[in-house]
């Protein structure tokens, strides 16, 4: 897969009226804002901004991607699809054996992250899957928007069902996927590569 060729279809669709943020504030700059406005104080609340919340090291990536699930209610008990992105040996062994799904069924892509300091919006995943070199599917779906969690702990998201496909040419072959997580000013948080193949049964 060439990684140049991928790019304009890795970029986020452009958001409606979004200007780039330019510098960034601590969560903590953020709940001193406007502090008097009750509504803007739950709604900054929400995202876990409240002041005296530790923004923790600054110098690090806004966002660390932990994992990424492939779940359905098909999976054989007790058997999960979870990658943990910190594990090397893992992301090496699930890019060149290709992990396998059961086609025609429901299942969704759930992701683990966790925000160390400021405030993010406009972060997206997107995967780009692609068989023999071409293009057969692109996913792109929005976080939200979040500030640190205020005990520290990740944050989970879980996207909208899909249904893999079936049939004799679905399941000859394997395909290519490249994930990204982005946010709206072009930052990459995370960027990898694996496979899959379709079979009839997990």
């Amino acid at each position: 897969m060439s990684s140049n060729d991928d790019q304009d279809d890795l970029k986020p669709s452009a958001t409606p009226g979004y200007k780039p943020t330019g510098a960034t504030k601590t969560a903590d700059e953020y709940a001193k804002l406007d502090a008097e406005d009750e509504s803007l104080a739950r709604w900054k609340a929400s995202l876990g901004i409240t002041p005296g919340v530790s923004s923790g090291d600054t110098s690090g990536p806004r966002v660390t991607v932990l994992t990424l699930e492939l779940d359905s209610p098909t999976l054989p008990a007790g058997k999960k699809l979870v990658f943990n992105l910190k594990d090397s040996a893992m992301m090496a062994e699930i890019k060149k054996n290709p992990i396998t799904i059961k086609e025609g069924v429901e299942y969704n892509v759930r992701i683990t992250f966790k925000v160390n300091h400021s405030i993010i919006s406009g972060v997206r995943y997107i995967q780009l899957v692609k068989r023999a070199g071409i293009k057969v599917d692109k996913l792109e779906q929005m976080l939200g928007s979040y500030g640190p969690h205020p005990q520290g702990e990740p944050y989970t998201k879980n996207f909208e069902v899909e249904e893999s496909p079936s049939g004799l040419v679905a399941r000859s072959g394997s395909y290519s996927v490249r994930s990204r997580v982005v946010d709206d000013d072009g930052e990459v948080y995370a960027d990898w590569d694996w496979s899959f193949k379709l079979a009839k049964e997990w």
